[in-house]
């Protein structure tokens, strides 16, 4: 580490400041939605081994968040890895056996190049994506895979999907008002390490602690060492750790600790960077021949494929990539420890031993079972996120401890 660290911490004042310059950034959402969402939507990943801390002017968290807030790189592209563990249990093919597919598109209306689904690959494991970006309506990724690759490219209003191993094309329209995909309730998706931290830096208030500590060296740029850490107990978040550019403000990379410890549970960032203007060429798609064509309304629209006339269903900007969440949603407390609750109007989870087969082992694998003054019912858990389905039906969840979702059960009651 660099031979300096600073204690300076955010007041709550200096935060609502921050907020106002923070006008682009997608609104906060619960952490498995950031981890989710954010991560499979760019090139967030782990860099490679820094050779050497860089020597920088000391600055104070202050002055690093108004340096990310004020930051305006729009043209970059780049190689990121991605390595997310969320301490999920081996799924031994029960998910092919739940969902029919064996693989590619599977069976039903669905496509292998729709992102919604082709993305949730990010959510566990180690990958390697390519990364460009021109302005707000040219963005490319690329995810390699062994035999294949998958390339999800905005170029204006169009939002292309592609899959090379099963040949198969995802057309949707970006949103009007600024080209950019967003999800059910209009909200933007986010798409960009900075996003990512942004999204983070929304929870900052004086339950939180802000500090830097030190530099690092990232994908051949120097950078600051912001750290983002809950002051409060019952959280489930350890540590948010970024590394900002020093020159650019731009963060570079993203590391999200659990504070049961071990290794992090997003480690996410640059490996190779330039922020050069990309080719123009770079955002360009059409349909390979033969390629089976979905549009975004699929289950309103017939497959066609390339070189067909006219286009088949359509795509409201308003619908964006995401499902929406349960009515009658609300959120107990706030900052790092606040829950989402909701009644689902059912008689809860059933047991494993209820379930029986592959699902009821796969239910037993993920669930403890807890009670109190709420009744009975199971606490479904990862490294991040746990949540309580109680036995009539109520769901509690948050990045919160076990213990957590207890307490807010019985105080529901």
């Amino acid at each position: 580490m660099a031979p300096y660290g600073s204690d300076d911490s955010t007041t709550p004042d200096e935060t609502d400041d921050l907020r106002a310059g923070r006008r682009r950034a997608a609104r906060y959402v619960v952490p498995v939605a950031v981890v989710g969402v954010a991560a499979a939507t760019i090139g967030l990943v782990p860099a490679l081994a820094d050779s050497g801390d860089p020597d920088l002017p000391k600055i104070s968290a202050q002055q690093l968040i108004e340096k990310i807030a004020a930051s305006d790189v729009e043209q970059l592209s780049g190689t990121v890895k991605i390595t997310t563990d969320l301490g999920l249990p081996d799924f031994g093919g029960l998910e092919n056996s739940l969902t029919g597919a064996g693989g590619g598109s599977g069976s039903g209306d669905g496509s292998s190049a729709d992102p919604t689904s082709k993305l949730t690959e990010l959510a566990t494991g180690t990958h390697t994506l390519r990364v460009a970006a021109d302005g707000e309506d040219k963005q490319k990724l690329s995810l390699l895979e062994n035999a294949a690759e998958y390339s999800l490219i905005h170029n204006g209003k169009d939002v292309w999907g592609y899959d090379s191993g099963t040949n198969e094309v995802f057309h949707g329209t970006a949103d009007d008002s600024d080209g950019k995909g967003k999800n059910d309730k209009g909200e933007e998706v986010p798409a960009t390490p900075k996003d990512l931290t942004e999204d983070a830096l929304k929870a900052v208030d004086d339950t939180t602690s802000v500090t830097v500590e030190g530099t690092a060296h990232v994908a051949g740029r120097d950078a600051y060492r912001l750290v983002i850490k809950p002051k409060d107990s019952g959280s489930t978040v350890g540590q948010v750790t970024v590394a900002v550019d020093a020159k650019t403000g731009l963060p570079l990379k993203f590391t999200l600790t659990p504070a049961s410890g071990g290794a992090a549970v997003v480690d996410a960032g640059f490996t190779q960077i330039s922020y050069a203007k990309p080719a123009a060429s770079t955002f360009d798609f059409t349909p390979p021949k033969g390629a089976k064509v979905t549009e975004e309304d699929a289950a309103a629209a017939p497959e066609r494929h390339s070189g067909d006339s006219g286009r088949s269903g359509g795509f409201s900007g308003d619908e964006g990539f995401a499902p929406g969440g349960p009515d009658g949603l609300d959120v107990i407390g706030e900052g790092w420890t606040s829950i989402a609750t909701f009644d689902t109007g059912g008689e809860g989870i059933p047991s494993g031993s209820e379930a029986g087969g592959a699902f009821g082992g796969f239910l037993d694998s993920l669930g403890d079972k807890a009670s109190g003054k709420f009744g009975e019912g199971t606490v479904f858990k990862t490294r991040l996120i746990n949540a309580l389905i109680t036995d009539d039906g109520k769901v509690y969840v948050g990045a919160v401890t076990k213990d957590a979702l207890v307490k807010a059960a019985n105080e529901a009651k």
